[in-house]
């Protein structure tokens, strides 16, 4: 879970800001390579850094189409190679359920007096726009804690 901090981070500068900053997601990515030697066989960082690459590629398209942002989109292949492909389903699943969960729970605390404890947040005053560091963040940090705790 060394990842925790990082995405943290990712979910308060989005909601803050409505930013995810460069340094988080390539903070993301380094930690992956940096520990992924010691805990899988090399040939299998190698497929999952390929995952990196995919995502990426993807995530540019979709950000040129107008359908995520710059930073979700680095964010996402950032995460990718801490993802095992045959859990995509799981991960979908797991990602609507917080994309639920994040975007009520944030509009519902726009309204509180949990609000005054961040008024500056720029995520609150958006009409349009939804914070997505925030159940990106929570999916990858809910899949890393269940992988650890059950096992892979």
């Amino acid at each position: 879970m060394l990842s925790l901090p990082i995405c943290v981070w990712v979910a308060w500068s989005d909601m803050r800001a409505m930013r995810i900053p460069n340094m988080s997601v390539a903070l993301l990515a380094l930690l992956f390579v940096l520990v992924a030697p010691f805990t899988m066989p090399l040939e299998t960082v190698g497929w999952q850094l390929l995952h990196l690459v995919v995502i990426l590629l993807l995530g540019i398209v979709m950000n040129a189409a107008g359908l995520v942002g710059a930073g979700d989109a680095k964010f996402a292949a950032a995460a990718a190679p801490y993802i095992a492909f045959g859990d995509l389903r799981f991960l979908i699943a797991l990602f609507a359920a917080c994309l639920l969960a994040g975007y009520a729970t944030h509009r519902i605390a726009k309204f509180t007096p949990l609000r005054r404890m961040a008024p500056e947040w720029e995520s609150w005053t958006r009409k349009r726009d939804f914070p997505m560091g925030l159940p990106l963040a929570s999916t990858l940090s809910i899949y890393l804690l269940l992988g650890a705790l059950y096992g892979a």
